[in-house]
């Protein structure tokens, strides 16, 4: 089978390549799937760098989440050959096939493409942990989302606004602003660079914001501090910016926020009934046509390397999904 493998950690993907791979037998429990859309993720890029959190040991295929069609189910399986499924892990959808446990796949909802279920599971499943598990976001209240335009910040835009919230899209670049407003309908969205605590003051009437979803960090972390009401929570995502801030801990104690860490995937490991309950919600919002995930552009497999370097020079909005 073809499959991006990264064989040498580099800054330049020189170390990724495609390649001829024997298809993968399935372990105890595990269920191999013919991948038929696998979508990109920033993790995906950080690991090709040894810049994420999880490090893999190479070579390794690369790739989080996939959804495809079921080739081979062991006896007394939840799936069965030819159910539509979408899931993954922390490597191996960047391939042709992928073999998987059965507990880290679930059905696709009927009315989703492949690309579509593809590009739901990692964004709305770290949204639906910060803004609802962690945040316990509740109707009318207000949302900054940073990285509006990227696949997590896309996500938590939709699903906020599903949710009832009120919600500011905060982007770096003047050229996805009209995007954002036409895909997913947020009640204002601005740039955030430099000062933008004035204009949150502005579009919240004084009172500022309930929730920052913070994938960024940087300079955005710094002003956000100062977007905050009081009671409020900073969402912190991750650090796309590439520096990762600091905060003096009288701020938060003086302006009565929280700081909150949001590691979705390990929520779900560390509470696997409250990841089923998530999926199944998130399900059943997409089904409802509630949420929407946003597929910027589909590529086939081999053109891989273009699609890591649209991400790496930020011009996908929402996901870019692969093909084999």
């Amino acid at each position: 089978m073809k499959a991006v493998l990264v064989s040498r950690l580099s800054d330049d993907l020189s170390g990724v390549a495609l390649a001829d791979l024997p298809v993968p037998e399935c372990g105890e429990g595990e269920v191999l799937v013919r991948v038929r859309a696998a979508s990109l993720n920033f993790p995906d890029l950080l690991m090709t760098q040894g810049g994420y959190q999880f490090k893999p040991e190479v070579p390794f295929v690369s790739g989080l989440e996939m959804a495809g069609e079921v080739v081979e189910a062991p006896e007394g399986s939840p799936f069965a050959v030819g159910d539509r499924v979408m899931g993954g892990a922390k490597t191996g959808a960047f391939a042709e096939y992928v073999a998987l446990s059965a507990s880290s796949l679930r059905p696709i909802p009927e009315r989703l493409s492949f690309a579509a279920a593809a590009s739901m599971g990692a964004a709305y499943h770290t949204a639906y942990v910060a803004l609802v598990e962690l945040g316990h976001l509740q109707p009318g209240q207000t949302v900054l989302v940073h990285g509006a335009s990227g696949g997590v910040g896309l996500a938590a835009c939709d699903l906020a606004k599903a949710l009832g919230a009120n919600v500011i899209a905060a982007t770096h670049r003047q050229d996805k602003l009209g995007p954002i407003e036409s895909i997913v309908k947020p009640d204002a969205a601005i740039l955030n660079t430099g000062r933008f605590r004035e204009q949150v003051a502005e579009l919240t009437d004084g009172r500022l914001c309930d929730l920052v979803y913070d994938p960024v960090g940087g300079d955005v972390f710094d002003e956000s501090t100062r977007c905050i009401t009081f009671g409020g929570k900073l969402l912190v995502i991750g650090f796309v910016a590439g520096r990762i801030p600091e905060i003096a801990v009288n701020i938060p104690l003086i302006k009565g926020f929280s700081v909150v860490g949001v590691r979705a995937g390990e929520y779900a490991r560390r509470f696997p009934e409250r990841g089923k309950r998530i999926a199944a919600e998130l399900a059943r919002l997409a089904s409802e046509r509630r949420i929407t995930p946003h597929v910027d552009r589909i590529l086939p497999l081999d053109r891989w390397r273009e699609a890591f370097e649209a991400m790496q020079r930020g011009e996908i909005i929402g996901k870019i999904v692969l093909e084999p």
